[in-house]
């Protein structure tokens, strides 16, 4: 038997995370991103769920189960539905809502929620980039999480200050050339 499905494993990658366990762990979320997980987990627990539990009752009124496609396949998307629902559960008991707009225009430095502007002088180009929680994260959207490198890099920096980023690529360097808060 291999040792990774071994379930004594569990406790020890819980010391090897430095003892954060998801209890200690501070999911970091703007308004935005905590409503629209709290929407996700409304429309899963009232609409989606008692569809599905109503589909699989009515498979299994039919008889044999064995080989009841509707029955199967309801039973498998119950379980997903599940797991998603224990996941949001987990993530909004543990996430501390930050609001962007706190900062005020007037502030330069960047901080979770800014919306970035920054100036690549190798590519001359600007790109923008708002920083916010690791479920809100859409790198197509131009929202980065908080943990990923370039978020890294940028915070606590200020406008006109000049950041490398350690990308899989190569080094970066990016100049700031402003942040909003929205």
């Amino acid at each position: 038997m291999n040792r990774s499905f071994v379930y004594e494993d569990l406790e020890v990658d819980e010391e090897a995370e430095g003892g954060r366990g998801q209890e200690s762990f501070r999911n970091y979320l703007t308004p935005a991103g905590y409503q629209a997980l709290r929407e996700e987990l409304e429309f899963l627990v009232r609409v989606e769920r008692p569809q599905v539990v109503e589909v699989v009752a009515w498979a299994a009124s039919n008889g044999d189960r064995s080989e009841n496609g509707d029955y199967l396949y309801g039973k498998k998307r119950l379980r997903a539905i599940d797991r998603r629902i224990r996941y949001l559960t987990k993530r909004l008991e543990s996430a501390v809502v930050v609001d962007p707009k706190a900062h005020g225009e007037e502030e330069e430095r960047v901080f979770f929620g800014a919306t970035v502007t920054v100036y690549d002088p190798v590519e001359e180009r600007e790109e923008q980039w708002q920083i916010v929680g690791v479920d809100e994260a859409d790198a197509k959207k131009g929202r980065i999480s908080w943990l990923s490198p370039l978020a890294q890099a940028l915070l606590r920096r200020t406008v006109g200050d000049e950041v490398k980023v350690r990308l899989p690529e190569g080094v970066r360097v990016l100049e700031i050339v402003a942040v909003r808060y929205e």
